[in-house]
């Protein structure tokens, strides 16, 4: 389903909701915004135009459809845009994900013993379904015709949930795309963190080729830590979508490999643009678009990047835990009342 923003700023207000009384938006120019001079906001436009269109507020269509006729990109997004910086207290954190492609096969046998589970028909949104332990230990949903392909690896099936949608390349060679197509209910939890809490690693060493080892090495116990998180996604053949561009985001539309960032939509309205200003060992200042979303992804400073397709985007995403700050564009009216009303 495309998610859609309506009702102009009295919706924006209502999704900020409760969260306004702890949540501070400031306006800034663009001029405080690090190498905003220097990017290719080109790039930025293109992307912005590929869900603008699902956006049905009035404001939000109006700027669309300037943006397709405005022949210099940066003076689009000055002219129509405010740049706010929303903070709800916690500091920034950048983390990154990737669309990984893993062997499988249509059928059970051989190595091929790990579902990818469609949706069952009696999960309701919103409501706790079976854990991931219950899924995978006491198998309920065997017999159901739920499984889209088989994998080789529980550690792959984990981490494809955790990416929210892959490649699945089959003995023939040839290729499905799977996309997210809902999650049982229950909350996220990092097993990373578990690591870190048990006195296994320190925080600065976990990553995702580490978890990937440490359970492969340790194989009782690697199943029962990924159990720990409760959280279990369910997948939808997505197979249409063109190979070369990227999956599906929470806009039902492609994203696109280092331009797309998901965000909690809690505090920043998807189809968005975003500047990002992120540290660490790769700096990287550039315009992106919110369009997509994740069950770990929670806060106003709270972003993950999308790194692309394959073993090299997933070995880049890996390892990004990054600080810094992100500035949300918004409409020049919604940003000047959603500032004043957060006063």
């Amino acid at each position: 389903m495309i998610q859609r923003w309506g009702g102009g700023l009295c919706f924006f207000l209502m999704l900020a909701g409760s969260a306004m009384a702890d949540t501070q938006y400031t306006q800034l120019d663009f001029d405080d915004l690090a190498g905003w001079r220097d990017d290719n906001h080109q790039a930025g436009l293109d992307v912005f135009l590929n869900t603008c269109r699902d956006l049905d507020d009035p404001q939000w269509q109006v700027l669309c459809a300037a943006a397709a006729r405005d022949p210099d990109p940066r003076d689009f997004f000055e002219k129509y845009f405010r740049p706010v910086l929303i903070e709800d207290g916690e500091p920034m954190l950048f983390t990154g994900y990737f669309e990984p492609e893993l062997p499988g096969s249509l059928e059970r046998g051989n190595d091929y013993q790990y579902p990818i589970y469609a949706v069952p028909e009696d999960l309701e949104r919103g409501k706790p379904y079976f854990t991931r332990r219950q899924i995978e230990e006491d198998r309920p949903l065997v017999g159901k015709n739920l499984e889209i392909a088989w994998l080789t690896d529980p550690v792959d099936l984990f981490f494809l949930q955790v990416q929210g949608s892959g490649r699945v390349r089959l003995p023939d060679g040839n290729v499905i795309r799977v996309g997210y197509g809902g999650k049982n209910g229950r909350d996220y939890s990092s097993v990373g963190m578990k690591l870190v809490e048990r006195g296994i690693y320190e925080a600065h060493q976990v990553s995702a080729a580490v978890i990937r080892n440490w359970v492969r090495e340790n194989r009782r116990e690697g199943r029962a830590l990924l159990w720990e998180n409760e959280s279990y996604v369910f997948f939808r053949e997505v197979s249409e979508v063109p190979a070369h561009l990227g999956p599906l985001g929470a806009m039902n539309r492609s994203i696109t490999k280092g331009r797309t960032i998901a965000v909690d939509p809690e505090y920043v309205p998807l189809g968005a643009p975003v500047w990002i200003e992120k540290q660490g060992a790769e700096p990287m200042n550039r315009l992106m678009v919110a369009q997509d979303t994740g069950s770990a992804i929670k806060g106003a400073q709270r972003a993950d990047i999308f790194f692309g397709t394959g073993d090299d985007a997933g070995r880049q995403a890996g390892t990004i835990k990054d600080e810094g700050r992100m500035v949300v564009l918004l409409p020049g009216t919604i940003a000047h009342n959603l500032v004043a009303a957060s006063r």
